[in-house]
């Protein structure tokens, strides 16, 4: 039987849930798992789409100083073994 060497290892998907409050003309929106990574819009799907691309810029950065991502406090954090797609409705 013949092994298939992979040059990279799979990835894995890590989802963490966020909170999106209305806040006198805005909405301010972070993600309790990841301290300091929040994020405000002028619209409730504003502030959803500014607070994804900043989870997603939080976690490239943790990545780039060698920090772990966090996986903590349950229900904050899911960690999935395989790549996966989120979707909001």
């Amino acid at each position: 039987m013949k092994r298939i060497a992979l040059s990279k290892p799979p990835k894995k998907a890590y989802i963490f849930r966020v909170v999106i409050k209305p806040d006198e003309d805005v909405y301010h929106a972070y993600c309790p798992a990841l301290k300091g990574c929040h994020t405000w819009g002028y619209t409730y799907e504003e502030a959803l789409q500014n607070i994804q691309e900043a989870v997603q810029c939080h976690i490239e950065a943790l990545l780039q100083a060698g920090d772990p991502i966090p996986t903590e406090p349950a229900g904050d954090v899911e960690v999935k073994p395989a790549p996966t797609v989120a979707v909001n409705v």
